[in-house]
């Protein structure tokens, strides 16, 4: 039976948790990884100034006091008995669509994951209600996941619309939209007179194509994105090699600048 770590960053406690191991039990082996708080936004980020704690709760589940990655890595490490094949994160309350997923802590674990040489997938829901939805969804792309081929560190960005199942269009495979600038910072007082700053809503889609993620949720339908972690931009290495060339001379080109 496959043999699947399920983690998020909404928190150990977070209904769509539940609701992706309710939908995954009874096709899989699970062990079940999440932080003992929310811990939206914290991307790749992993714990280093202290020890983690690894908490056996009753519902089976564990908590970490730390970041979703910090989750995955635990996870698949050989504190347990048993390795893992893939590695789920979510269901997310609320999508991670365009640029959120350089901020997103459900992708954040999925990609650790595809770090770690385990195949991966990151599921959210734009919305707060209907987790059920995303988690036969979920259900459906794992029971035919090893049928998919990807190159290495690459992961799959699932966004679900909140709707009743019926509801749902399809599937579309979509590529990221782009994201416009976020609000300014909302300044506030404490109650010692201290001036604090609140971090602001993200900003509205930018590039909204019909081939993005935005589109597809907007229309109705499930979007299925493609990740890598390689955040090259490769059609600009020539351009950047001839502006260095101009700059510094050929000679230097791969040496210092003494």
């Amino acid at each position: 039976m496959r043999r699947l770590l399920l983690s998020n960053d909404d928190g150990v406690h977070a209904p769509g948790l539940r609701a992706l191991h309710d939908a995954l039990v009874d096709q899989a082996r699970l062990r079940v990884i999440a932080p003992d708080r929310d811990r939206s936004g914290a991307s790749n980020s992993l714990t280093l100034a202290y020890p983690l704690s690894l908490t056996p709760m009753d519902s089976g589940f564990y908590s970490v006091d730390g970041t979703p990655a910090d989750c995955v890595y635990l996870g698949v490490s050989d504190i347990f008995d048993e390795t893992v094949d893939m590695v789920i994160s979510g269901i997310n309350h609320g999508a991670n669509l365009g640029d959120d997923v350089l901020y997103s802590g459900t992708v954040a674990a999925a990609m650790e994951g595809r770090s770690l040489g385990l195949s991966a997938i990151a599921m959210s829901l734009a919305g707060h209600q209907y987790f059920e939805t995303a988690g036969r969804v979920a259900a459906t792309l794992v029971s035919a996941v090893e049928q998919l081929a990807l190159p290495p560190r690459s992961l799959l960005n699932v966004n679900v619309p909140d709707v009743p199942w019926d509801e749902l269009k399809g599937f579309r495979v979509t590529r990221q939209g782009q994201r416009g600038q976020g609000s300014q910072p909302i300044r506030l007082q404490d109650p010692r007179g201290r001036t604090r700053y609140w971090i602001a809503a993200s900003g509205e889609s930018a590039d909204m194509g019909e081939d993005t993620d935005f589109a597809a949720i907007e229309a109705g339908f499930v979007s299925i994105t493609p990740l890598q972690t390689d955040l090259t931009r490769h059609a600009s290495i020539a351009d950047v090699s001839g502006w260095l060339e101009a700059l510094t001379g050929p000679r230097q080109q791969g040496g210092d600048l003494t």
